[in-house]
């Protein structure tokens, strides 16, 4: 048994406990750092096929973008746990029977393979990689599915940014098309004061304890 084996069920045997303890674990927290675990477990894998993009893919988008946002999420939101755990046994048949269907499934697959599997793709040996070959088919054969993924994509961006954009009446905001329109006069107002007295006569005044608020006698011309 060469590394690379030992290597394969060494990184199996964590991604399947990994995923077990996201299903068992009691805090959601900790799920959510298991999954973050299988993930990892998982791009290994690829890693030891030569699916090196797809397990870098798995690590950026997965790990990097989603699992954050559900650590945040989880981590803002007050959960109650006592209230989540009560229909775990009630809909266990059931999540059996799907992870039954399921794992059918990859064996079928798998037995389908074991008599003509395929050789990693190494780009060492002159041949072109794993990573060239998935971008010219993407680019060539799939050119208008990818386009229609990323104009979906862009939609879905779009409207929750318009579901979720609430502007609040206490913020202060300038309205650029009614800052050109202003004239001079709604800019400032000159409002006439006439003087009568001069402008050192209330400190005057006020040091020689008369009151402020007798009225100014004439000036005499």
């Amino acid at each position: 048994m060469d590394a690379q084996t030992v290597l394969f069920y060494v990184f199996s045997a964590i991604t399947v406990v990994s995923a077990l303890r996201v299903i068992s674990a009691r805090n959601p927290v900790h799920s959510a750092l298991f999954l973050v675990l299988a993930f990892c477990s998982a791009a290994c894998i690829w890693m030891l096929l030569g699916a090196e993009f797809l397990a870098i893919t798995l690590v950026l988008v997965y790990v990097g973008a989603v699992m954050v946002l559900f650590l945040f999420v989880v981590m803002m939101l007050d959960i109650n746990l006592d209230r989540m755990r009560e229909g775990f046994w009630h809909n266990l048949p059931v999540a059996l029977v799907v992870g039954g269907v399921v794992v059918g499934e990859l064996a079928l697959v798998i037995w389908s393979r074991l008599d003509r599997p395929l050789p990693p793709l190494d780009a060492s040996n002159g041949g072109p990689g794993n990573t060239q070959l998935l971008g010219e088919v993407l680019y060539t054969d799939y050119i208008y599915p990818v386009e229609i993924a990323a104009v979906i994509l862009l939609v879905a961006i779009i409207a929750a940014i318009a579901l979720t954009l609430r502007r609040r009446k206490d913020s202060r905001y300038n309205d650029p098309s009614a800052a050109v329109r202003t004239r001079r006069e709604d800019r400032i107002r000159l409002v006439p004061m006439p003087a009568e007295r001069r402008a050192g006569a209330a400190d005057d005044d006020t040091q020689a304890g008369a009151d402020p608020a007798a009225p100014t006698p004439p000036r005499q011309g």
